[in-house]
């Protein structure tokens, strides 16, 4: 039986993940953290704004902001607990942020910028197509409350894609009449965010060469497409050999 803890308890993905392990057999949740619903009830477990509830936990699955996720990690660092990050906001200065204050293991902190198994396919469909395209761009699209842009997916799959080999060349580059139209550049890949009510979680990748494109989708319609990942995360974390690990990929053998 391992011992979870849901910090962003009272939020809707700490709701639903806290729901998911109180109803697990090989899982016990045994307390929630979140400052803004202290004294709700989630899952049969009180919400407290402690950090100390859960000193008792084994693994903690961090659905936060990203304003705050780093040093709540540190709680639960300093506390020796594993940590399961699903908190968005991880780019490459963030993780090696991460990676220093963290130190070595045990403990160990996975964090995961897309727990649906169809995002990470179509993250390693993208860096498999990437160096046989001339270019490529990313367009995300999610619900308007999302706390930033782009999306941890969207860096993520920039990421891949440029150490798989993908590349950037365009004969012709267009001038922004308005700032910010062409969108934002990580790792050679141009990514457009999208935010409105209505949407969940989408992500298109565009690959171009001489004469033909290829489009590569994902949508996610239900936030609980992102809980099998979650639960993988919650029972594999313990066992990863790495202070900090990324992506689902690395527990999906």
């Amino acid at each position: 039986m391992i011992r979870v803890g849901v910090s962003g308890a009272a939020g809707r993905m700490g709701r639903l993940v806290a729901a998911a392990v109180a109803e697990a057999p090989d899982l016990e949740l045994v307390a929630g953290y979140d400052p803004n619903g202290a004294g709700q009830t989630v899952a049969g477990v009180a919400v407290g704004s402690d950090p100390g509830l859960l000193a008792s936990v084994e693994v903690v699955v961090e659905f936060t902001h990203p304003g705050v996720v780093m040093e709540n990690l540190a709680h639960w660092r300093r506390l020796g607990r594993h940590a399961v990050v699903g908190t968005s906001g991880f780019d490459a200065a963030r993780l090696a942020a991460l990676r220093e204050a963290w130190g070595g293991s045990p403990p160990s902190c996975l964090v995961v910028p897309n727990f649906s198994i169809g995002a990470v396919l179509m993250m390693r469909f993208a860096a498999a197509a990437a160096p046989h395209f001339a270019a490529a761009e990313i367009v995300e699209l999610h619900h308007d409350r999302k706390a930033d842009a782009p999306s941890g997916t969207a860096l993520a799959t920039a990421a891949g894609m440029a150490a798989a080999g993908g590349r950037a060349e365009r004969a012709v580059e267009s001038a922004e009449v308005l700032p910010g139209a062409r969108g934002a550049t990580a790792g050679g890949v141009q990514i457009h965010a999208v935010r409105l009510p209505g949407l969940l979680a989408h992500q298109e990748v565009i690959l171009g060469s001489a004469g033909e494109t290829l489009t590569i989708r994902h949508d996610t319609t239900d936030r609980a497409a992102f809980l099998p990942g979650v639960m993988l995360a919650i029972r594999k974390v313990g066992a990863l050999p790495d202070p900090v690990t990324v992506g689902l990929e690395a527990v999906l053998g």
